[in-house]
């Protein structure tokens, strides 16, 4: 697992449902139909509602108001309860600053395989006072034979040191998620995590420190770095045969330091 794990599927009934509560006035910033897309029987939606931004903030600067996430089957009466914490690291502090949502990406649904569908989300918290920010992804199945929406996969990062979580639309890896996020003792780099989409959740089929290192002066992403390692450990490439790059910006794609180098 990462460092901030990932969250196990649950079978959610409606009576394990919680009702929103909502502060102040607020309005709907994403509205997303689902019942097509996965042919559901009830109408399910996702709808994400936000209060006006606030100026008493950890950052001190003025940021966009509290979100509310919600997937319901009953015109937002009852939420799935699992979008109140999304931001929330194992081990964390519940009533943290940190651990609601404030930023929201655009919601998406990702096709992981032909023929499977999931709702993807992307959060993120209020900015602390050294600029760091929580960040969290989050993706969803469908249970058909209970009619109630299921977590695939949640990871939470930080944002000051190069964390990243991405999820991979296409190519030899498509419908992975990988996520780095620094080591905590030297050499210092970062943990690799792959994750794929096994039945109905996601689980870790790559776990390894980086040969990237912190503060070596690669220009591109630690992803994007550990690609030839990531697809090799997978037995995806082989030295020899063509590097993966990424989708633009690498003039002179070559090796070094056991990781890709554009420069």
């Amino acid at each position: 697992m990462t460092i901030f794990g990932k969250l196990a599927a649950v079978v959610l009934t409606v009576s394990a449902m919680t009702t929103p509560v909502m502060a102040g006035p607020a309005k709907t910033i994403a509205s997303l139909d689902l019942s097509k897309p996965f042919a559901t029987p009830s109408p399910w939606r996702f709808v994400a509602t936000q209060e006006p931004p606030v100026n008493d903030t950890p950052s001190g600067d003025m940021e966009d108001g509290l979100i509310t996430l919600c997937l319901s089957k009953d015109d937002g009466r009852t939420c799935l309860p699992q979008l109140d914490m999304l931001l929330l690291p194992p081990g964390g502090d519940a009533k943290s600053d940190f651990v609601q949502p404030h930023y929201i990406g655009t919601p998406t649904l990702v096709h992981p395989a032909d023929g499977v569908v999931l709702l993807r989300l992307d959060v993120s918290s209020l900015y602390a006072a050294n600029g760091d920010q929580l960040r969290a992804m989050a993706l969803f199945g469908y249970d058909r034979t209970r009619d109630v929406f299921v977590p695939a996969y949640r990871s939470v990062v930080g944002h000051n040191n190069n964390q990243e979580i991405r999820y991979v639309d296409t190519g030899p890896l498509r419908g992975y998620v990988i996520s780095v996020e620094p080591t905590q003792n030297a050499p210092f780099g970062y943990w690799v995590t792959v994750s794929q989409l096994t039945g109905a959740t996601y689980r870790d089929v790559l776990h390894f420190r980086s040969a990237t290192r912190y503060g070596d002066n690669n220009q591109l992403a630690v992803i994007d770095a550990e690609m030839p390692n990531i697809q090799q450990r997978l037995g995806l490439w082989h030295p020899g045969q063509p590097l993966p790059l990424p989708a633009k910006g690498c003039a002179r794609p070559h090796m070094a330091k056991g990781a890709l180098w554009c420069s």
